[in-house]
């Protein structure tokens, strides 16, 4: 009921004589709105609530399955709304529903009138590495890490992670520009040349960077590739452009081992790298053990929460080596080539690797300070009754079915068990199914 409805509905106060004017005074409502409510008029918020294609309860309806398959990690296109309010309007007798799904301007006035609703873009990401995927290995990796941090012996500044970036030579990006009103091109002339340049990068845990080691996608090293003056670089070739297991071990010999073997004096070093198969061979772990390098390895597809120069250090990189791309077609030169890259990455390491970067991509990652809390905050638990390492079927009671008193209760709904990952998984799952089909 709005505020003409009740105002009319309470009266006035004793010994007032009844009129519009005297309510409108009363109750700070127009008299003309007034006069026009008690004439049965509708009120905006009224009429606008007829002309809804949703009912109230409809939309409530709606609003819960949205959130609802959000929380499950699966939210819904905005393009499919009107479809799904379509499909809530089948309750209703054959003569009361609308024709066709409402337009497509309905699913945008439809936010606005939820305010617990927010459209927003998603990126698509490797189901394995959602959040219902890896909880517990996140959760169990700092327990682990979390002992050898609290090791006295591990001081922060010999505290490392290293991962490979790889970098697009003359990919360019999108950016607002001012043109005539009839231009409607949406593209502009870039010659793209796909060339991927790695280079492999190392932070501290204090704020420090190492020199990078660069892999060429090449059989060979030409020397006009690097004219540009890069004191400390190193530089690698490779087929395909990526890492392999001999330039995983010349990156541990000839860049990190010399870098930071003089500030630890003696102490551990701890190197954290992602769990890429090069980076465990023979002769790295046989290095790592002769000189005191404890190398840890993080759990899979856990990368991207948990490794620091993915969290907060390689975005800003390539965004920083993008615009030195930008300054150079501007330029006028449209292809970049190999013998442009030491040019351009190297300001962009600069503008990108800061302290403050670093420490950040630290903190967020929950290392230092450790924080597991700081990953864990923004994950959703993995729903309780599924035993997911076992594999094992949860029975849960539905209650009393309606109509057939005769059933006391319904029967057992299985929840659908989470799909074995492991080799104890599977065969705990295996010898649950033939046990209840033996009973069965």
């Amino acid at each position: 009921m709005d505020k003409a409805s009740q105002a009319l509905a309470q009266g006035l106060p004793t010994g007032v004589p009844e009129s519009y004017r005297a309510f409108a005074d009363h109750s700070g409502v127009p008299c003309s709105t007034l006069y026009h409510r008690a004439r049965g008029r509708q009120s905006i918020q009224a009429k606008a609530q007829s002309q809804q294609y949703l009912a109230p309860f409809e939309e409530k309806a709606v609003v819960q399955f949205i959130l609802q398959m959000a929380e499950l990690g699966t939210p819904m296109r905005i393009k499919y709304i009107p479809s799904i309010a379509f499909t809530a309007t089948r309750h209703r007798p054959e003569a009361d529903r609308p024709a066709k799904p409402p337009n497509k301007n309905w699913a945008k006035a439809f936010e606005n009138r939820h305010p617990e609703l927010k459209a927003r873009k998603v990126r698509a990401l490797d189901w394995n590495r959602h959040e219902k995927n890896i909880y517990h290995k996140i959760k169990h990796w700092f327990e682990v890490i979390g002992k050898v941090l609290e090791d006295p012996a591990i001081l922060r500044e010999n505290v490392y992670n290293m991962d490979e970036t790889g970098v697009m030579l003359s990919m360019l990006g999108s950016i607002k520009v001012l043109v005539g009103r009839k231009d409607l091109r949406d593209y502009r002339g870039a010659r793209v040349k796909r060339t991927v340049v790695t280079a492999i990068e190392c932070i501290s845990a204090d704020g420090r960077y190492l020199d990078p080691m660069v892999i060429w996608p090449a059989t060979t090293h030409r020397s006009n590739w690097t004219t540009f003056p890069t004191p400390g670089w190193h530089y690698a070739c490779s087929e395909s452009g990526y890492t392999d297991s001999h330039t995983s071990f010349e990156w541990l010999t000839r860049v990190f081992d010399p870098q930071t073997r003089e500030r630890a004096n003696g102490k551990p070093r701890l190197l954290i790298c992602d769990g890429f198969g090069t980076h465990e061979t023979l002769e790295i772990l046989e290095h790592c053990f002769a000189n005191n390098i404890r190398l840890c390895r993080l759990p899979s597809h856990t990368s991207h929460k948990l490794q620091p120069c993915d969290v907060a250090v390689f975005s800003p990189l390539k965004a920083a080596y993008r615009d030195e791309v930008e300054r150079l077609d501007r330029g006028g030169v449209n292809t970049i080539g190999k013998q442009h890259f030491t040019s351009l990455y190297s300001p962009a390491r600069l503008a990108a690797f800061t302290t403050r970067n670093i420490v950040a991509g630290w903190s967020k990652s929950g290392l230092t300070p450790l924080n597991p809390h700081r990953v864990l905050k923004d994950m959703d638990k993995p729903l309780t009754g599924v035993q997911e390492a076992a594999g094992e079927l949860t029975l849960v009671p539905r209650g009393p079915l309606q109509g057939d008193p005769a059933l006391p209760t319904a029967p057992m709904t299985p929840v659908t068990p989470v799909t074995p990952v492991t080799a104890e998984a599977f065969t705990s799952l295996h010898d649950f199914i033939l046990e209840r089909d033996a009973h069965t």
